[in-house]
C-alpha cells in the first residue's frame, strides 16, 4: 500500500483555510476589477522555446519539462536522448503575458490593461515557506509604442486598495526609480557596463547588510574606491516619512546628470499623483535602496512591505520596463505592472497569525430527525437556498447532537431543527454555534432573519 502523502513544496489546505485563501483571491479580483483590468488566463505550459528565450542561468534550473508517456517512448524506440522536450510549465506570469501580447497583438486595445491569477511553477528546493507550485496575482498595462509615466502611479493605488481590502495591518508601498539610481551611478563615474552589478548588490542589502555590500563594492571583482562606495551606501539610505518629506529628500539629493533629473520628474510626478489619488501618505514612501534584481527593468520600482512584520518580506513587487515582448515581436510594448506572490503570503500570514482559519461558506445545517422528515427537510433547504444562502441538508437522520456536533466541526454557523413540536407551533428552532444562542423564528420569517443575523455577524468581523 503507498502511503499517502504532499510531494514537498506544495500548500494543500483543509477546506477551511482553503476557503480562507480562496477569499483573498475574491478580494484580490474584486480590486483589480474595481480598477479596470481584464481577466486573462494562459495555459499551464508554454513551448520550451518561449519560456527559455535565455537559455541558461537559474530560470533554467528550475524549470519543469513537460513530457508524455507516448512521447517518451518515441525517443527511447528512437534512440534520442538529447535536446530539450517541447513543452515546459510556466515559472511565472511574466513570460506567458509577453507571448501572449504579442500574439493576440493586433486583437486587443491598448493600453491593455489584464490581470491574471494562476499558478506557476519552480523546482526550488523545498524548505519552509519556499514552494514549488503557488499562485500569482499580476496586473499590468501594457502601451503600443509608449505608455504614459502615469500609469506608474495608477499600480500602487491599485496596491493600496487591494491591502487595505484584505484589511492584514498597515503596510508601506516603498518607491524608487531605476533611472535615478542609474543617473547616480553616472554621476560616480560607474558606466553603462558596470552599472547592472551595481544595481543588483545594492539590492541586496536588505539581506547582506551594509559592511557585505560595501566589502563586494570594494572587491576585486567591482574595484570601486571606498569614497565612491560610501556614496552609494549613503544614497541607498535615503527613506521618507511623508508625502511633503518625501519631495523634500528628492530635492535634498542635488543636480545630477540628466538621466538622473528624468527619474527624479516622475518620482515627483508620482507622489503628486498618489495624493490626487488619495492613497494615505502613511501608505507610501521613499526607499532608494530598492532595485529590483530583474534587469527588465526600466524605471519605477515597488516593494510592499507589512509594517509590524518585516521579517515577512515584500508581500508585492513589481515596475516599469521598456519593452515586454522584445523576443516575440518587432513591436515596442512597454509596461508597468506588480505581483503578488499569494500562496506564500498566505502561509506567511497563518504562520505568523495574522490570518485565521474561516468560518465555513455553508450558512445552514437543516437537521433531519428521522427519514419521514426527509422531504419536509429538502423543501426547507431549497426555500433558504432561494432566499440566497447556502444550504446543507443531513440526508439521514442522526441524533441531534451527533448533526451539531458535524455543524461545529465543519464550521456551519446555523442549524436549523424542525420537529413535531415545532412543525405544531409554526416555528423553526435556530441553534447559532457562533454566539452559544438558540431561538425560535416563525416558519415564514426564518429566510429574512437568517440573511439578517449573517450579514450582521459579517459587519461585526
Amino acid at each position: 500500500m503507498i502511503k499517502p502523502r504532499t510531494p514537498p513544496g506544495i500548500m494543500e489546505l483543509l477546506p477551511r483555510d482553503q476557503i480562507a485563501f480562496q477569499r483573498m483571491l475574491d478580494t484580490i479580483r474584486r480590486t483589480f476589477e474595481g480598477f479596470g483590468f481584464l481577466p486573462i488566463e494562459t495555459p499551464v505550459f508554454e513551448l520550451s522555446e518561449t519560456l527559455l528565450t535565455k537559455s541558461g542561468g537559474e530560470t533554467e534550473r528550475q524549470v519543469y519539462f513537460v513530457q508524455s508517456t507516448g512521447a517518451l517512448a518515441k525517443s527511447s524506440e528512437a534512440g534520442q536522448s538529447d535536446g530539450l522536450p517541447e513543452l515546459a510549465l510556466r515559472f511565472d506570469l511574466t513570460v506567458p503575458l509577453a507571448r501572449y501580447v504579442a500574439e493576440h497583438e493586433h486583437d486587443l486595445a491598448f493600453p491593455f490593461r489584464r490581470y491574471q491569477m494562476q499558478r506557476v511553477y519552480r523546482g526550488e528546493r523545498a524548505q519552509r515557506g519556499r514552494f514549488r507550485e503557488f499562485y500569482q496575482c499580476d496586473i499590468d498595462v501594457i502601451g503600443k509604442d509608449s505608455l504614459s509615466p502615469r500609469y506608474d502611479a495608477e499600480v500602487p493605488a491599485v496596491i493600496s486598495a487591494v491591502f487595505a481590502a484584505l484589511d492584514i495591518g498597515e503596510f508601506t508601498i516603498q518607491l524608487n526609480h531605476r533611472k535615478l539610481l542609474r543617473g547616480y551611478f553616472e554621476g560616480q563615474g560607474i558606466d553603462d557596463a558596470h552599472q547592472m552589478t551595481v544595481l543588483r548588490e545594492i539590492d541586496k542589502l536588505d539581506k547582506r547588510g551594509e559592511d557585505a555590500v560595501r566589502a563586494t563594492l570594494t572587491g576585486e571583482d567591482f574595484g570601486l574606491s571606498g569614497e565612491v562606495a560610501d556614496r552609494l551606501l549613503a544614497f541607498s539610505r535615503v527613506r521618507s516619512t511623508g508625502h511633503d518629506d518625501a519631495l523634500a529628500k528628492l530635492d535634498a539629493l542635488g543636480a545630477g546628470t540628466a538621466l538622473f533629473e528624468e527619474g527624479r520628474n516622475e518620482l515627483r510626478d508620482l507622489l503628486n499623483q498618489l495624493r490626487a489619488l488619495g492613497v494615505p501618505e502613511s501608505r507610501y514612501a521613499l526607499n532608494l535602496s530598492i532595485a529590483r534584481g530583474l534587469d527588465y527593468y526600466t524605471g519605477m520600482v515597488y516593494e510592499t512591505v507589512l509594517d509590524a512584520h518585516p521579517q515577512i518580506g515584500s508581500i508585492c513587487s513589481g515596475g516599469r520596463y521598456d519593452n515586454l515582448a522584445s523576443h516575440y515581436t518587432k513591436s515596442k510594448l512597454p509596461g508597468v505592472g506588480i505581483s503578488i506572490g499569494l500562496t506564500r503570503l498566505f502561509w506567511q500570514l497563518r504562520d505568523a497569525g495574522l490570518i485565521a482559519t474561516a468560518d465555513s461558506s455553508v450558512d445552514v445545517l437543516v437537521t433531519l430527525m428521522d427519514d419521514a422528515s426527509l422531504p419536509d427537510a429538502l423543501a426547507l433547504s431549497q426555500r433558504l437556498r432561494g432566499a440566497g444562502l447556502n444550504v446543507e441538508t443531513q440526508l439521514e437522520p442522526r441524533k441531534l447532537a451527533k448533526q451539531m456536533q458535524y455543524a461545529d466541526r465543519a464550521g456551519i454557523r446555523f442549524v436549523v431543527i424542525r420537529g413535531e413540536d415545532e412543525i405544531a407551533k409554526g416555528v423553526v428552532a435556530v441553534k447559532d454555534l457562533r454566539r452559544g444562542e438558540q431561538f425560535e423564528v416563525a416558519d415564514d420569517d426564518l429566510p429574512r432573519t437568517l440573511l439578517v443575523e449573517r450579514e450582521q455577524w459579517q459587519a461585526m468581523r
